[in-house]
């Protein structure tokens, strides 16, 4: 690929997710002011409450990938409903901040894109007014019903698109449905992951393609360009699973050496949950026996100091983990782009543009 088509790309790609990410921001605020209305209005205050918190995690959005690749897979594959469309990609965004609360009560993180989780927001709720009982218990447990409500309408408001064949319909709830069951068994596989004494890299491989590359790439554009009425969309699975553990090993390197704004979360949450990434299973590899063990004591550990912290990290350096993690992400998203040789000649080439431009952001993000 030329200099010139790479800087074109990146141009595409930039200035296309810009529109789509202010579209579906305007979008989502139109659509929790009516939300919180109708909430209190049929359920109560109580329910509101949870609602709320659910929203407030809705509303930090970082760059809508998923909704962006929504619109980018219905408008490649020649779909013109713009309305519809955004509606859809709502939805999507919608199981995003639910599978976020989830992953944030399972991982016992306080700090979610520059605020407190949900579960903490709740929690706090609870001590402000004196409740009785545990506020942390109260926290999960209401941060889980308004999560789980959400998603629920998320997946009614897919069943229920305006001017979309119901073959169509049904077809996006199940793309749907049939990811978060793939997900939910590569986080168990995750948690497992971090109790285990011993996880192979192919291990660690099968979660980043579980968790990240069905629900982050392949899912938002299988439902886009389903919507779209495409016949197939196999031809984008390879690219989707490419791109997506590029994404998820990027999001682990940011996740220990980014800062908590480029990551959204504390650089320690993932050390502290003893997460095997491949980060951490390349250097248990492939450090000395003394820092290895340290490596072994750090990981789950959730009183993990400053200090403990910079040395895992120097550790993970040393080692070569941090070079090998990054040539991994060059080696997955040069997959994802050269998967898009030959695609499908009605593929709009703005669409195709948006997908290389992807793949190579990929390669330097910072959050």
């Amino acid at each position: 690929m030329s200099t010139k088509t790479s800087q074109t790309d990146a141009l595409v790609f930039a200035s296309t997710l810009k529109t789509y990410k202010k579209l579906i921001d305007d979008d989502i605020v139109a659509y929790a002011k009516a939300l919180e209305k109708s909430t209190l209005q049929q359920y109560g205050a109580n329910a509101r409450l949870a609602t709320d918190a659910y929203l407030q995690i809705l509303a930090r959005g970082g760059k809508r990938i998923r909704a962006a690749l929504v619109m980018t897979g219905y408008y490649m594959c020649g779909g013109t409903d713009k309305q519809m469309i955004l509606e859809a990609a709502r939805a999507i965004e919608m199981m995003h901040a639910y599978i976020l609360i989830l992953d944030d009560i399972q991982d016992r993180s306080p700090v979610r894109r520059g605020g407190p989780t949900a579960h903490e927001i709740l929690t706090a709720y609870h001590r402000k007014h004196h409740l009785s009982g545990s506020a942390e218990h109260f926290g999960v447990a209401l941060a889980l019903n308004g999560a789980i409500s959400a998603s629920h309408s998320a997946s009614v408001m897919l069943a229920n698109l305006a001017n979309v064949d119901e073959a169509l319909r049904i077809k996006a709830v199940s793309t749907l449905n049939q990811t978060m069951t793939v997900t939910a068994h590569g986080q168990t596989s995750d948690i497992m992951h971090e109790v285990s004494a011993k996880v192979s890299a192919d291990e660690v491989e099968q979660v980043m393609e579980w968790k990240t590359a069905y629900y982050t790439f392949l899912n938002p554009l299988t439902v886009g360009m389903g919507l779209a009425g495409a016949d197939s969309t196999d031809t984008i699975r390879e690219y989707s699973l490419q791109a997506g553990k590029a994404f998820q090993v990027g999001d682990d390197v940011l996740g220990v050496f980014g800062s908590e704004f480029e990551s959204g979360k504390s650089p320690l949450d993932d050390i502290r949950e003893g997460k095997r990434t491949v980060l951490t299973v390349y250097a248990l590899e492939h450090a000395d026996s003394a820092d290895k063990n340290f490596l072994i004591h750090m990981l789950g550990n959730q009183d993990l100091t400053q200090a403990e912290f910079a040395r895992f990290k120097d550790v993970v350096v040393s080692s070569g983990a941090l070079q090998y993690a990054n040539s991994l992400t060059q080696e997955y998203a040069q997959g994802a782009i050269k998967s898009l040789d030959g695609v499908d000649s009605s593929w709009s080439a703005e669409g195709v543009q948006f997908l290389r431009g992807l793949a190579e952001y990929l390669l330097t993000r910072r959050s």
